[in-house]
């Protein structure tokens, strides 16, 4: 599989927490890329994902947006910083004491078929203090995450009937 692209700030190496999940989706890179960068939609099939406000002239996340989100209770400002559709989306996200680094790779493995894997690095003290005490927690929502994206990748393209 293809590996994610770390800015060196985000190196696994330079960090302290470190997370990777992967998934089998039997869609195409285009129906998977559709349901990622339609953010405002994570909610609805990602409960740990809520509050998400992008600029009111897309209803998508494009290169260099910011956009505002919440997750594990925290409130996020993040900007895209790689897009390249139907492979590779990642996104940088900050707060109080948390700097962290989201990356997606979608990778075809035959037809109707990808690998999804997603990884993220955090650093600074609220990261510390959230591997310390729930050192799993992490880990396990993206599980969740890649579980939805699975589901409703399966289901067709958002908004469109599968047919």
């Amino acid at each position: 599989m293809a590996a994610v692209r770390w800015p060196s700030e985000y190196d696994p190496a330079n960090t302290k927490v470190f997370v990777s999940n992967q998934i089998t989706i039997a869609a195409e890179p285009e129906v998977i890329w559709a349901w990622l960068v339609r953010a405002q939609q994570w909610p609805d099939w990602y409960s740990n994902a809520s509050n998400v406000r992008l600029p009111v002239s897309s209803p998508d996340l494009s290169p260099g947006m910011v956009f505002e989100w919440s997750t594990f209770g925290v409130g996020l400002v993040s900007t895209v910083k790689e897009f390249e559709p139907y492979s590779r989306l990642a996104w940088d996200a900050r707060a109080t004491g948390i700097a962290a680094y989201h990356a997606w790779v979608i990778e075809r493995t035959g037809p109707k078929q990808c690998l999804v894997l997603t990884e993220e690095t955090q650093k600074g003290w609220v990261a510390r203090l959230g591997k310390l005490v729930m050192p799993a927690r992490m880990s396990r929502y993206h599980q969740i995450w890649l579980e939805g994206l699975k589901a409703k990748a399966e289901s067709g393209i958002p908004g469109k009937k599968k047919g």
